[in-house]
C-alpha cells in the first residue's frame, strides 16, 4: 500500500543521485552482466570520490535545476490542493467530559505530587476517569452537553 498523496511530487535529485542514474544507463548497454547492487554502489561511489569538480560540475548544474523544478512543482501542487488554512474566527469545538474532567483534577495532581511530568499526569487522569463510576462520569458529560451549542454556531457562522 502506497503512502502519502500518489499526486505529490517527487522529491529533488542531488547531483550524486543523477551521477548514480548515469552509471546506470551506461550499465545497462552491457545487458550480460548481472548487477549486483552491492558491488555497483561501491563502484560507483569510489568513481565519484575521484571525479574533479569540473566533472562532477554538470552534475552540480543538474541538480540545481531540479530543485528549481521541484520547488515550483510544489508550489502548485499547493496551490493546487487548496491547503485549508484555519479560519481564528470559527467557533472552537467545546471539551469533551473526559476534558472537562481533566481540567478539574490536573492541578490537584500537579500540587499532590510536585515536579510530576506531563505524559504522568495524563496517565494518571485516564487511570482516574476510568476508575470514576457511571454516575460521575454522566455529570461530565452532562456538562460537556450543555457546552454543544458548537453545531449551531457552526451552521450559524
Amino acid at each position: 500500500m502506497a503512502k502519502g498523496d500518489p499526486e505529490k511530487p517527487k522529491g529533488k535529485m542531488s547531483a550524486y543521485a543523477f551521477f548514480v542514474q548515469m552509471c546506470r544507463k551506461e550499465h545497462k548497454k552491457t545487458p550480460e552482466v548481472p548487477v549486483n547492487f552491492a558491488e555497483f554502489s561501491k563502484k560507483c561511489s569510489e568513481r565519484w570520490k575521484t571525479m574533479s569538480g569540473k566533472e562532477k560540475s554538470t552534475f552540480d548544474e543538474m541538480a540545481k535545476a531540479d530543485k528549481v523544478h521541484y520547488n515550483q512543482e510544489m508550489k502548485d501542487y499547493g496551490s493546487a490542493k487548496g491547503g485549508k488554512k484555519k479560519d481564528p474566527n470559527a467557533p472552537k469545538r467545546p471539551p469533551s467530559g473526559f476534558f472537562l474532567f481533566c481540567s478539574e483534577f490536573c492541578s490537584k495532581i500537579k500540587s499532590t505530587n510536585p515536579g510530576i511530568s506531563i505524559g504522568d499526569v495524563a496517565k494518571k487522569l485516564g487511570e482516574m476517569w476510568n476508575n470514576l463510576s457511571d454516575s460521575k462520569k454522566q455529570l461530565y458529560i452532562n456538562k460537556a452537553a450543555k457546552l454543544k451549542k458548537y453545531e449551531k454556531d457552526v451552521a450559524d457562522y
